[in-house]
């Protein structure tokens, strides 16, 4: 046999227990190797493209810098309480693990029904994405054949499957490469901005109260706060981290850290390249455009390319970044009973969840067939399950964040102080609730669709988190035993 398998012992319902000859996930993840895994979960070049001309265009134009610095500092008091708890959760599981802890186990496997669809939304939305990034790149920029969206696809989910199959030291070696080309071009454009006194001379504009609170500022919030995505992953791969009580706090305030200095800078250097006068209008009628035009002015010609190539790189790095996520929902909930055992076998070599990985590579073929044969738009595919996505991320940060204050608050664990489990985590649930709010109030503008559409993916949102309610309810009579091991705790 090639592979190892978690079984569940009758002493202590809710645990795993294993034999000598078999073994959980593991790795040798260091703190850095953690960060680029999960700043490529966001794709900081695709969020540069696509998400920061939109909140300045849409949202608080000039004072877009200090969105980012706000997003930041709600999501670092929700890391107060997160990394706390952290240490008292063993079981790799994510936020479904911390809402099951603080909320109980219905609640938490309605989190974990919540978090598949989340994933599986953003990674079928962004195989159509890297299909027609790539497939522009190549007629376009490139001058070749020009050849359809899905082969490209296609493509892209063999180099994912086949990154996934083996330990997460592989894909995080992958990763660091591809995120290094990424912040290298980021900086660069920032840099030459600032050095060549953006369109008109240098400004802090987006120190100004006025411009600060101008336009919409939640809607402002929201997106960066979606520029968050990727924060559960420090969690997520707790048993292939090096020392994780040590790794997975330095990765999460440093990814926090980055995100908003990152974004933030570029945000500002986005509005100097335009002009402080044309920045907001420019980047409203043309986000995308807009911001390819500054990179053709500052960059030139070469550097236009250079962003174009990096874009679809960007795109498949976060490709990996989701499937190893979705990879180890599956592998933990196939260890707790819920979805087949067989899935929920470590391979015995690589250490790594091969079999969830495979099935994550089948299912989202099977999600993105019927749109290869019969949908030539995946454009619009990508701006609605994207958008998806985005209200999902919130709805499941907004549920972890009441989680855990009402464990710690519950548990009283040493070295927790009042700030840990009460000031930063209540304010952090404000902050969080308001975004989910705005969310809500913008629907149809974070989704890209109709009413119709936008119903029927809001209905699969919230349905997900009944119908792991549900079958934790039936699971309670049916099977108390499996019931008992959900979240492993």
């Amino acid at each position: 046999m090639s592979e190892t398998r978690l079984t569940t012992g009758p002493d202590k319902p809710g645990q795993a227990t294993r034999s000598p000859s078999e073994a959980n996930l593991s790795g040798n993840l260091g703190v850095v190797q953690l960060l680029f895994t999960i700043l490529a979960f966001n794709g900081p070049l695709t969020v540069v493209v696509g998400i920061v001309p939109i909140v300045i265009g849409y949202g608080n134009g000039l004072g877009a810098p200090v969105a980012y610095v706000a997003a930041a500092l709600v999501v670092a008091m929700f890391a107060a309480g997160f990394t706390k708890m952290a240490r008292h959760v063993e079981n790799p599981g994510g936020f479904y693990s911390f809402v099951a802890l603080g909320l109980g186990r219905r609640a938490g496997l309605g989190a974990s029904f919540l978090a598949l669809v989340c994933y599986y939304l953003v990674l079928i939305a962004s195989y159509a994405f890297i299909g027609i990034t790539a497939e522009s790149l190549v007629r376009d920029t490139l001058h070749g054949p020009s050849i359809p969206w899905w082969v490209w696809a296609l493509l892209a989910q063999l180099v994912v499957g086949v990154l996934g199959y083996f330990r997460l030291d592989v894909s995080a070696k992958f990763l660091m490469v591809l995120m290094a080309g990424e912040a290298l071009i980021i900086v660069a454009y920032d840099a030459v901005v600032v050095a060549r006194g953006g369109s008109g001379g240098l400004t802090a504009s987006f120190l100004k109260s006025s411009n600060i609170t101008s336009g919409s500022l939640g809607l402002a919030l929201l997106f960066a706060v979606l520029c968050m995505a990727g924060f559960e992953a420090t969690v997520i791969f707790r048993q292939e981290v090096r020392a994780p009580e040590r790794t997975i706090p330095r990765a999460a305030y440093g990814f926090i850290a980055t995100v908003a200095v990152l974004f933030g800078i570029t945000a500002w250097a986005v509005t100097q390249a335009l002009g402080d006068a044309n920045a907001v209008a420019a980047t409203a009628t043309d986000p995308v455009g807009s911001l390819m035009g500054t990179v053709g002015t500052y960059l030139g010609a070469v550097g236009l390319d250079l962003v174009s190539v990096l874009l679809a790189t960007s795109i498949l790095a976060a490709l990996v970044s989701a499937h190893n996520v979705l990879s180890r929902y599956l592998f933990g909930l196939a260890a707790d009973g819920i979805l087949p055992r067989p899935i929920a076998r470590a391979h015995r070599r690589h250490k790594s969840p091969h079999r969830a990985s495979v099935t994550v590579s089948v299912v989202a073929f099977a999600g993105l067939l019927p749109f290869m044969i019969f949908d030539d738009t995946p454009a619009t595919l990508y701006a609605k399950l994207s958008g998806a996505f985005g209200y999902s991320f919130v709805l499941l940060l907004a549920c972890t964040g009441l989680a855990i204050p009402v464990y710690l608050n519950r548990i009283r664990p040493a070295g927790v102080t009042v700030w840990h489990r009460v000031i930063a985590p209540v304010l952090a649930l404000a902050g969080l609730v308001i975004t989910l709010y705005l969310a809500t109030d913008n629907i149809e503008l974070l989704m890209g669709a109709g009413t119709s559409v936008t119903v029927i993916l809001v209905v699969i949102v919230y349905g997900s988190f009944v119908a792991g309610f549900a079958v934790a309810s039936v699971l309670r009579h049916a099977k108390p035993d499996v019931y008992q091991r959900i979240g492993r705790q």
